[in-house]
């Protein structure tokens, strides 16, 4: 299988190419598929002494080269380095039934303090059991020994720690408290309080969180606990969390006290982390008490939830440069021109490049050199906001872009306050030739797709809360329009039933006119499937309905983009029920096929591209792991063959969410260039690994070789 390339216009960045996991049965592991467990000693300098420790290594470790992710897992209170042993059979059977990756994992033995070190430094100094740093000997040296000891990938996407009761608060602390090691954490049971532990908790009692001669200190313990830690936390270092607590864990006899109770105290944990920046977590409830009861069945949900985005490869990240502003930025769209420059568009919440900003959002277009030198930058915009939903290039080397405005954007339109859709054309140098802004009177249209013709005109597409032609059927109508290459319309299709009814994409050939949308109620022609459904329809170049098909399941389904193949077949992009979703039609509007990219999270498609010999490129973004996972929603890109056959997947991003919105909506585009590739432009909220981010979400852009 051939591995997709990224890169940022002349910088390529491999990534590796990687099956969805398959959801496996519960088959037992042969001995000849097992792991083995093993001892092992390390040396800290920070105790003065070994750290004894049993190491789990997987099937097929001694006769390979490869290198392993590690799991660290810290057990509880009075326990050894034994307890963990029993998640043995667990592990081998997650890893060949092909749930995680195969892994190391790392059980040391935490005997200082009585047993109850609670894996911090400690600052007692009693005579009876002076406090040890235990935190600097874990972190520091025994994952150093483990480094070079065995076959690791020193790397955080590549560690994860985990423990039960004193091993979970340990655990939380270990991943908060050093995000540059540790990426994921399984908290079971954790023994975390806040404020203060109860009167009765053995977190007073063997000085772990001492000063000085006091075995309990108020101040030591709230700066170590997790209330502390969150504030200092580094989005750009994101961490994953998964906490699981018993139904019947240890309640409290004072009832003062119990608001202390693990259960109370983990749901707690769970709605405070997962409101903090960087921090993502899951939250499990399971039946049984503070034993192996829940730590099992725990351990391996957890495993299966966190295991499979452990990995030995650094994710790939967006090339360098950014563009946008300080203020709110949004990707609109990207065109590629024959000389090799390619035209960007975004919504900017101010100046770009030195150019007057009108206010709000302003429409951008960039052009840039080959090289990646911009030519020239125009800023279109009034008080009110302006958005871009689509770039198109044109043959002289201009381009089309279009969108909405709440203002008066073209000089006709005074007192406008409510939303029209526009449409521009600029010749190669960045002057405006035409500008068209249209719209029903005291009603909302906007525009959410373009496509250009070879005679400089254009159709666009996206929605109307009022009559362009005919009557509204419903709350939204979707609308497809002619434009000549003089700007002006030459027609208008109105398409809706008596919900509300979008078109977000938009493809031509020479033979006709594909749209594809949403709908809340289903469409004449097309009736519903059941909650948001995706639909695509076919027109005559003269706008001539044709057919009209839904597309999904009952579900909440949507279709964002599409594309025309080598082949004649219209290819749209969208989600179906979380999955990211390919539809193929034939010109008649017969379905040839249609494929599903699931993984357990969120997964949508947001651009479509044909490649040569039938086959098309969707790019789309994923919550889950395609390739290697960068961090929140990444971008993701597909190969489908002619058949719809999954050909090749990876995916890029950021620590942070890139190419969906805080809305849940995707914010991504794609076109193909005339070497082959395809640029990819869209939102994002991090920053590239070798640059800088003005902030507050900017636009990338990227090209992918999908013959690489």
């Amino acid at each position: 299988m051939a591995v997709s390339r990224w890169r940022g216009l002349g910088v390529l960045a491999a990534l590796a190419l990687v099956a969805v996991l398959a959801v496996p049965g519960q088959a037992q592991v042969g001995k000849d598929r097992a792991g083995t467990i093993t001892t092992g000693s390390a040396h800290s300098a920070a105790l003065g002494e070994s750290i004894a420790y049993n190491v789990y290594l997987p099937h097929g470790y001694d006769r390979g080269a490869g290198r392993y992710p590690v799991l660290y897992l810290l057990h509880g209170r009075g326990d050894t380095m034994q307890a963990w042993t029993q998640v043995k059979d667990t592990l081998d059977r997650l890893i060949q039934d092909k749930r995680i990756p195969g892994l190391i994992a790392v059980m040391p033995d935490a005997p200082w303090s009585g047993g109850g070190s609670w894996y911090v430094d400690s600052r007692y100094t009693g005579t009876d059991a002076p406090g040890r740093p235990v935190e600097t000997a874990l972190t520091r040296d025994l994952v150093n020994h483990v480094d070079s000891a065995y076959r690791t990938a020193p790397i955080r996407n590549a560690r994860m720690v985990g423990g039960y009761s004193m091993g979970g608060y340990g655990a939380l602390r270990f991943t908060l408290a050093h995000p540059d090691l540790f990426g994921s954490a399984l908290v079971l049971s954790p023994a975390v309080y806040t404020p203060l532990p109860p009167a009765d908790s053995s977190a007073r009692e063997y000085g772990a969180f001492g000063l000085g001669d006091q075995k309990f200190a108020d101040e030591v313990y709230r700066g170590l606990n997790y209330p502390d830690l969150l504030p200092g936390m580094d989005p750009e270092l994101p961490v994953r969390l998964f906490v699981a607590v018993g139904d019947d864990e240890y309640a409290n006899p004072d009832p003062a006290d119990a608001r202390h109770d693990l259960d109370f105290e983990s749901e707690a944990l769970y709605n405070t982390v997962r409101r903090a920046p960087g921090v993502s977590a899951e939250m499990r409830i399971l039946d049984g008490g503070h034993d192996w009861s829940v730590w099992g069945p725990a351990f391996e949900q957890g495993m299966a939830n966190l295991g499979p985005m452990l990995s030995v490869v650094p994710p790939t990240g967006l090339p360098a440069p950014l563009y946008g502003t300080a203020g709110t930025d949004w990707a609109g769209g990207v065109a590629a021109h024959a000389d090799g420059s390619a035209t960007l568009g975004l919504a900017a919440g101010g100046p770009v490049n030195g150019r007057p900003y009108a206010g709000k959002l302003d429409a951008v277009l960039i052009r840039r050199s080959p090289d990646g030198t911009p030519r020239w930058t125009r800023q279109l915009g009034t008080a009110a906001d302006e958005r871009l939903y689509g770039v198109a290039a044109l043959p002289d080397g201009g381009v089309l872009a279009a969108g909405y405005t709440r203002g008066d954007l073209d000089g006709r339109h005074p007192g406008n306050t409510t939303d029209d859709a526009f449409v521009v054309r600029l010749d190669a140098s960045g002057e405006v030739r035409w500008l068209t802004q249209f719209g029903a009177a005291g009603a909302a249209d906007r525009a959410y797709g373009l496509t250009a013709t070879s005679d400089g005109g254009g159709y666009l597409v996206g929605y109307t809360k009022g009559a362009l032609a005919g009557t509204n059927s419903g709350d939204k109508d979707a609308f497809l329009t002619r434009v000549g290459a003089d700007g002006q319309i030459g027609w208008t299709r109105q398409l809706g039933g008596a919900g509300e009814d979008k078109a977000y994409g938009v493809a031509a050939d020479a033979t006709g006119v594909f749209v594809a949308g949403s709908a809340t109620a289903g469409l004449p022609g097309a009736p519903a499937l059941g909650g948001l459904d995706g639909w695509i329809a076919g027109y005559g170049t003269d706008g001539t309905s044709r057919w009209v098909s839904a597309a999904g399941g009952d579900g909440d389904d949507r279709l964002s983009a599409v594309t025309v193949t080598t082949d004649g077949l219209a290819v749209a992009t969208g989600e179906s029920g979380g999955d990211l979703l390919a539809v193929a039609y034939t010109s008649g509007g017969r379905q040839k096929w249609s494929r599903t990219v699931a993984t357990p999270a969120p997964d949508a498609g947001a651009g479509v591209v044909a490649l040569p010999g039938g086959a098309v490129e969707v790019i789309g973004y994923t919550r889950g792991r395609i390739g290697v996972a960068a961090g929140g929603a990444d971008v993701l890109a597909v190969r489908l063959s002619g058949t719809g056959r999954q050909q090749a997947a990876a995916q890029f991003g950021t620590a942070r969410d890139d190419g969906v919105d805080p809305f849940a909506e995707p914010n991504l585009y794609a076109t193909p260039t005339p070497a082959g590739d395809v640029l990819v432009t869209g939102l994002t909220y991090g920053t590239p690994g070798d640059g800088t981010a003005p902030g507050n979400g900017d636009v990338f852009l990227a090209t992918v070789d999908p013959t690489g």
